[in-house]
């Protein structure tokens, strides 16, 4: 008897059809809450909100989970309602060495919570100090080179763990200059993703590397040298969120280790530690 129906309620009933099987799916979706972190998408049920966290389960299961504000964006409630958190959004991104302007350094230690350890750090300057504001500016130098290593590892904020200044000493014989030694951890909300990266990279193993990045201890600003140097990739790896590149860089017989620190469509870029001094090299895609 279907022949005989009319076309126009055909079509009706299947929209229909459609209408209902969308519905149903929306409200079956709709029973989780869902957390929108930096790096992923978390079906679950929100248990609490703390002032630093949030806790929540996975569905079907009873184990607390937690959380950290600095790395929620927003929390979708399956009510529909909306809870954004201005503490992820408080970083400012860094796309490279040189908006090392944009690290953000910190003394507490509630606004790394949750982010990913990065690197640790350590800067210091020494001047020819003979007033308060020459032994200003040595600190500010100090400042400025714990930014720039922490860019330069791909980080965006600082947890200053310890900072030592001694300001101008004059002796019998001798005058002290001012100095100012920093020590910290590099953290950020956001890194690489693993799998985006391989899949980036592919099944290419030889690269070039065409900038370099260069700041030692006794360095007062970093270096920046335009190089062509081959690259070779042997392994990917990803250690807790890390990505580490087993390579070969020419010229770098020390070193067989490299940490990726940022991608963009045409290069990435990594950074290695030998000897006090920290590099950054680019390699084009």
């Amino acid at each position: 008897m279907i022949d005989f129906l009319p076309k126009s309620y055909l079509v009706k009933c299947c929209l229909a059809t459609f209408f209902l099987i969308f519905a149903t799916v929306s409200f079956c979706y709709s029973q989780t809450d869902t957390i929108f972190t930096n790096n992923e998408k978390i079906a679950c049920s929100v248990k609490e909100v703390t002032p630093d966290a949030v806790k929540y389960t996975y569905p079907g299961e009873d184990l607390i989970n937690t959380v950290y504000k600095n790395t929620i964006q927003k929390i979708i409630f399956k009510n529909g309602r909306v809870q954004t958190f201005a503490e992820s959004t408080s970083y400012k991104s860094v796309n490279g060495v040189m908006d090392y302007d944009k690290v953000t350094i910190t003394t507490l230690e509630s606004e790394v919570m949750g982010l990913y350890k990065i690197s640790e750090l350590s800067a210091e300057s020494k001047g020819k100090a003979f007033s308060s504001k020459d032994e200003e500016k040595t600190k500010d130098i100090a400042y400025r080179k714990l930014k720039i290593e922490a860019a330069m590892f791909g980080a965006n904020v600082v947890y200053l763990s310890n900072q030592r200044t001694k300001g101008n000493t004059n002796g019998y014989y001798t005058v002290s200059p001012a100095e100012t030694n920093l020590t910290g951890i590099a953290y950020s909300n956001i890194i690489p993703n693993f799998n985006n990266f391989k899949k980036l990279v592919g099944p290419q193993t030889n690269f070039s590397a065409v900038e370099q990045y260069k700041l030692g201890e006794k360095d007062k600003d970093v270096s920046h040298d335009i190089i062509d140097k081959p690259f070779k990739v042997l392994n990917i790896s990803n250690d807790n969120g890390i990505i580490y590149i087993d390579g070969v860089l020419k010229g770098e017989n020390n070193i067989n280790r490299f940490q990726l620190v940022g991608v963009t469509s045409n290069s990435f870029s990594i950074a290695y530690k030998y000897e006090g001094t920290a590099y950054n090299i680019v390699i084009k895609l």
